[in-house]
């Protein structure tokens, strides 16, 4: 564990550092976008690979178009599928929550600009004592 203070430096502060020096330090969406688009890269790669399976199967003397299929779809697009929708699955999770939090945010901005009386008083002015309020049978 480092001092209260680094090299002059209260701790929690960040030390002075040269021109442009911080804006080259990588922000977190950005190492997060970056290790999804490295994802969306292996799949490519990987689908190529399996592509190159499925053609040399189909074009071998003792292959056939059928085995070509099958290798495509079980060594390529199911695994890729399933990898893809189980790392996408934290990002689809915080969509979900942004969306729920926008919709209950929009339904107190409507139930409070939607009620006139939430103030709590009276709903009409005061009538005077004399008058009754409703009207008597003759």
């Amino acid at each position: 564990m480092l001092p209260a203070t680094y090299h002059g430096q209260p701790e929690g502060e960040i030390p002075d550092l040269p021109q442009g020096f911080r804006a080259s330090i990588p922000q977190a969406d950005t190492v997060v976008r970056a290790a999804r688009n490295d994802v969306y890269l292996v799949v490519i790669g990987w689908m190529y690979v399996v592509l190159m399976m499925s053609v040399a199967e189909a074009t071998n003397t003792t292959g056939s178009v059928l085995g070509a299929i099958v290798t495509f779809f079980l060594y390529g697009l199911l695994p890729v599928a399933l990898v893809v929708y189980l790392m996408l699955t934290p990002q689809r999770r915080k969509a979900i929550k942004a969306r729920e939090a926008a919709e209950l945010q929009a339904q107190q901005q409507a139930a409070a600009s939607a009620d006139p009386d939430a103030g709590g008083h009276a709903a009409g002015a005061a009538q005077a004592p004399g008058v009754s309020p409703v009207r008597k049978e003759p």
